[in-house]
């Protein structure tokens, strides 16, 4: 079984450095594709796992690399590694998912893409989907906030 990477309490950046090489290269690649799409979005580790999570209104979506885990589970943990890094949406059951490349796998609201290596990312593919998710965020405004003013 491939070495997990011990990222409690670690930044993005530190968690990231602490990647196997091939893992590493596919998480900086999306990160670098979701700052370029979503301007507006706060990227922020969560969970104490130095994952990078994007939110604006809500949580837009985030880049899970299968190295960092928090279970036990020796099978969940090779299945996972299996899958590759995960591109997941927060909110993918509001967005049209046309050519199906989301995967709901069982879940209600957060649907998933996965990479094993830097030739599965289709650049302009993922940035259409980071468009649309970051559309989809947008109908989250906050109520009671206002751009009009009174004259």
């Amino acid at each position: 079984m491939a070495k997990m990477a011990k990222t409690t309490g670690k930044s993005v950046d530190e968690a990231t450095a602490s990647l196997p090489r091939g893992e590493q290269a596919i998480v900086k690649r999306l990160r670098a594709l979701a700052q370029e799409c979503l301007p507006k979005a706060v990227e922020e580790s969560k969970y104490g796992w130095g994952v990078p999570f994007y939110s604006h209104h809500r949580l837009i979506c985030f880049i899970w690399a299968p190295s960092l885990y928090w279970g036990t589970n020796e099978k969940a943990s090779e299945k996972n590694l299996a899958k590759g890094v995960t591109l997941g949406f927060c909110q993918g059951n509001l967005m049209s998912n046309d050519d199906g490349v989301l995967l709901a796998e069982g879940r209600k609201q957060v649907y998933c893409m996965y990479f094993k290596s830097l030739n599965d990312i289709h650049d302009e593919q993922i940035r259409a989907l980071l468009y649309e998710a970051e559309l989809v965020d947008e109908g989250f405004t906050k109520k009671g906030k206002t751009k009009s003013k009174k004259l």
